[in-house]
């Protein structure tokens, strides 16, 4: 008994005996440690072939943690941790402790407890006679403050590390730590140098290839084709995967016109990947290439052209289509100034892409601004027609409404043929396709066949309705009410047979219930009565006065601004909003324009106390020769030591000079207080609304909208 006590005595997690050591590190290493490492190793196998990378879009030098794709590999995680723990608490005098806490600190992070990894990296640190151990824990700790955004305590921890005698192994990913460090704060040229400096360090593997072709992306945000194209010639020869070896090419072809501008797209190889059958289900990416290539050249058509067809060369990977319209989206709005097919891709895109892609958020804000341009420019055409309409008399107006319902029905069966000609496209590809072997199923929902046959059994069905609320029922008295609509005729079902397969147009007569019904609801939307007309009138000059507007604030387009403008002016010249409307035109108009002064001088006369001519009234001299910064320092002294008139004086004239400062709204928040200060309710008021006109984007909105609020309040209040 005694002889087993010394024994057991001697293999004592604390103590220092050789023997003890020895049985620790033996039985750390071969129990759980070797279990933590397999676990935590098959996790980030798994989260690594679960990732789906965009090549597209610049990759990351790592792939991200995240704790929501490391969800389904929980169970392997949850183990690291146990088995990790197990040493900390079984095997305290064993070598393996510190590696533990690596594992440990590692698998915290997948599981997005970011704190506790935190502590355990840095227990390695703080406790671990060993420098690789340290370096290790210090690399990964690294890591989690560039996921985390902790840029700072990320470079504290690069600088430490740089002063370190590195293995190889932790040298390469110190390097791509680091590097990852350096791209996610954009800083492109460090990144791609640091890269520069790891690749030497790499066999031939998929890595080696990964890491030239983001090499090559980095190169190309900075401009630098020849030295991305050096790159990207070298992935094919580092066992890429098929996808990184094409796009890698594709990115080549791309950077040969860039450099040599005179080549034909068409020349340079994109025809020959086309005609390769390895390359037949990425023939939407190569098309997307030459759009982008016709689009940098300038030929417009040409890029719709080639965009167009990689979305018409979909397979089964649909991931490119909503870039490809937003591409096109891109397109109808910068260059052609085309914006209700803009809108349409904008929307396509939007419902196609995931949520968290970096370009989700300013799409949705593009698509915010396109949905109100369009919907103004819609009010402005239809009061338009529906004017015209409500000019006619009743015999004229029953005739033009007759002409639109055969136009519409024209349109409707123009639509079904070129349907009944795919239907029948889609059964001769089908009958072709029998006679061959087919090499697996193919899914339905991505069979042009199966998607026309079900298009045309879902019309014989249910006609032709619109994607809505409660679109199976004719009567939709429960929900909401549809706005007026011209072409509500569109919205009319087909016969049953109407749209089946070899079936014939059901035509709609003249005179029968079905056109008159049709009739009727036309001519419901044409203001016929006084009171109609207003609010027609007053739709339109709301429509016009808000597209001016866009046009001026978030489009930059002082010409279509001013043309705006102009007709809002000449069609309602005692507008609300005429004296903002004399102001944009001043300004919108070039300084040689002979009209430019008299929209100033109609302004002054008419307004002569309002906020915009306080604008306009600074002398010509007048330039911002100090910092914006001191003058508001010195007006607000002004103000808050009692001197409101000469603050005021000063803020007008400052507001004139730094016109297109960053902090205009900031000093036009000032007068703000002051005029409320010194100048009674009715001028504060007025001045929260010229701001709240003139600074429709500003912070500070919200701030303005409660003394609005309170403004209007006091302006109930009796005067004392």
């Amino acid at each position: 008994m005694l002889f087993t006590g010394l024994v057991l005595f001697s293999c004592s997690q604390y103590s220092q005996k050789p023997a003890s050591i020895a049985f620790h590190n033996f039985s750390a290493n071969y129990n759980a440690y070797y279990i933590a490492r397999a676990n935590l190793d098959s996790a980030e196998l798994g989260i690594a072939q679960a990732y789906k990378e965009n090549p597209n879009l610049l990759l990351p030098i790592l792939i991200p943690i995240d704790s929501v794709a490391a969800r389904p590999f929980k169970k392997n995680l949850d183990e690291v941790v146990k088995n990790a723990s197990i040493i900390a608490e079984k095997h305290q005098n064993s070598k393996w402790l510190d590696n533990s806490y690596t594992l440990l600190g590692k698998a915290r992070f997948y599981l997005g407890q970011w704190e506790d990894g935190i502590e355990a990296l840095r227990y390695v640190l703080a406790k671990s006679d060993d420098e690789n151990d340290k370096n290790e824990a210090l690399t990964f700790l690294m890591r989690g403050y560039v996921e985390k955004k902790e840029y700072n305590n990320a470079l504290s921890v690069a600088e430490y590390l740089r002063q370190q005698p590195l293995s190889p192994g932790a040298t390469i990913d110190f390097y791509l730590t680091k590097a990852y460090l350096h791209q996610k704060t954009e800083e492109y040229l460090t990144a791609v140098a640091i890269l520069e400096e790891t690749l030497p360090l790499l066999g031939r593997s998929p890595l080696k290839a990964r890491v030239h072709y983001i090499a090559g992306q980095l190169y190309d945000l900075l401009d630098k084709p020849q030295a991305a194209n050096q790159h990207y010639a070298r992935v094919a020869k580092n066992k890429p995967h098929y996808d990184l070896s094409f796009f890698a090419k594709m990115n080549s072809l791309q950077n040969r016109i860039l450099l040599n501008p005179s080549a034909g797209i068409e020349d340079v190889g994109f025809q020959k990947m086309l005609k390769d059958r390895k390359n037949a289900d990425l023939k939407d990416k190569i098309y997307f290439t030459m759009g982008k290539l016709a689009e940098q050249k300038g030929d417009y058509p040409q890029a719709l052209e080639y965009f167009g067809k990689a979305a018409r060369a979909t397979g089964l990977n649909t991931a490119q289509v909503p870039y490809t319209y937003l591409e096109m989206a891109r397109i109808y709005t910068d260059r052609l100034m085309q914006f209700e097919p803009a809108k349409a891709y904008f929307d396509s895109a939007m419902a196609l892409m995931p949520p968290k892609d970096p370009s989700y958020l300013q799409l949705t804000e593009r698509k915010k601004f396109l949905d109100q341009f369009v919907a103004h420019m819609t009010v402005i055409r239809t009061e338009d027609s529906l004017q015209v309409l409500a000019a006619l008399s009743s015999a004229e107006l029953n005739d033009r409404v007759d002409m639109i319902i055969a136009d519409q029905q024209k349109a409707r069966k123009a639509a079904f043929e070129k349907e009944q000609a795919a239907i029948a496209k889609a059964k001769k590809d089908d009958a072709s396709a029998a006679s061959v072997p087919a090499s697996g199923p193919r899914w339905q929902l991505y069979d042009p066949s199966q998607i026309s046959l079900g298009k045309s059994e879902f019309s014989r069905k249910w006609g032709n309705r619109k994607l809505e609320d409660n679109w199976r029922r004719t009567n939709k008295s429960g929900g909401l009410p549809d706005a007026p609509d011209l072409a509500a005729a569109d919205s009319l079902k087909q016969d049953s047979a109407s749209a089946a397969a070899g079936a014939e147009f059901r035509e709609i007569l003249k005179g029968s219930d079905e056109w008159l019904a049709i009739h009727a609801s036309l001519i419901r939307n044409v203001p016929l009565t006084d009171s109609a007309m207003v609010a027609s009138h007053s739709r339109k000059e709301d429509a016009l006065y808000n597209l001016g507007k866009m046009y001026w604030t978030n489009l930059k387009e002082p010409k279509n601004a001013v043309t705006t403008f102009t007709r809002l002016l000449k069609e309602y010249p005692e507008t609300e909003f005429r004296q903002e409307a004399y102001y944009i035109i001043y300004l919108a108009l070039p300084d040689d324009d002979p009209s430019r002064e008299s929209w100033k001088n109609r302004l002054t006369a008419e307004f002569p106390n309002s906020t915009y001519v306080r604008l306009l009234n600074t002398s010509a001299s007048g330039t911002p020769d100090s910092p914006a910064e001191k003058v508001y320092e010195k007006i607000y002294s002004l103000y808050t030591s009692g001197r409101s008139e000469e603050a005021l004086r000063e803020l007008d004239n400052t507001i004139a000079i730094y016109r297109d400062h960053e902090m205009i709204d900031r000093f036009a928040l000032l007068r703000l207080f002051i005029v409320g200060k010194s100048e009674g309710v009715k001028a504060y008021k007025d001045a929260i609304l010229d701001f709240m006109r003139l600074y429709p984007e500003s912070k500070y909105i919200p701030r303005t909208k409660e003394m609005l609020a309170v403004a209007e309040q006091a302006a109930l209040l009796p005067e004392k």
